[in-house]
């Protein structure tokens, strides 16, 4: 892990479908020195051994994926997490890690995020269902603002490229760890 980065800390990437998560969690983990633990990565290999006629199989597959990530991320000293977080399904999982939480939120325009979407759907594994998916299920008040369970939250527009360097700095002041030299 990085130099200064304390153990029992986790960053929490949340935010709607589209708003940018996996792009910024898949820079900050390296940048942080932390380990990524994302839920569609596990969602895609379980999807490798199991059946996913519909959404609702899709939903489950998801469903698991994020008890998975759960129960890794409660081995690990420290991770950045990524998911589309359900506040009202979420809160107490995201409490129960053995650790503190810094939030970054993904704020993003919903025409914005829906457009991504629709371009990333032809890129992923068949069983998301991507062209299936309502609307209100993608973008609604549960996954719209953040998780906010009593620990930071930092928000971030991610409309157009995060800068990384300030993002960091906030982390890290957010989890009381010292700064670091230059990010690799």
């Amino acid at each position: 892990m990085t130099d200064g980065w304390p153990p029992g800390w986790y960053v929490v990437v949340s935010g709607p479908a589209g708003s940018g998560k996996t792009t910024l969690a898949t820079a900050l983990a390296p940048a942080l020195g932390l380990p990524l633990i994302a839920k569609d990565t596990i969602k895609e290999a379980l999807m490798t051994v199991l059946p996913v006629p519909d959404v609702a199989a899709s939903q489950t597959i998801g469903r698991a994926s994020v008890a998975a990530l759960f129960a890794v991320a409660a081995q690990a000293p420290a991770a950045v997490l990524e998911s589309v977080w359900h506040r009202s399904r979420s809160l107490a999982d995201l409490g129960g890690l053995p650790g503190n939480i810094v939030e970054v939120f993904c704020r993003c325009d919903r025409d914005v995020a829906a457009q991504r979407y629709d371009r990333r759907a032809a890129t992923r594994a068949a069983g998301h269902l991507d062209a299936e998916r309502a609307a209100d299920e993608l973008w609604n008040d549960d996954v719209a603002r953040p998780v906010a369970g009593g620990w930071p939250v930092i928000e971030v527009d991610t409309t157009t490229p995060v800068e990384l360097g300030p993002l960091i700095a906030g982390i890290r002041a957010a989890a009381g760890a010292p700064s670091a030299g230059p990010l690799r």
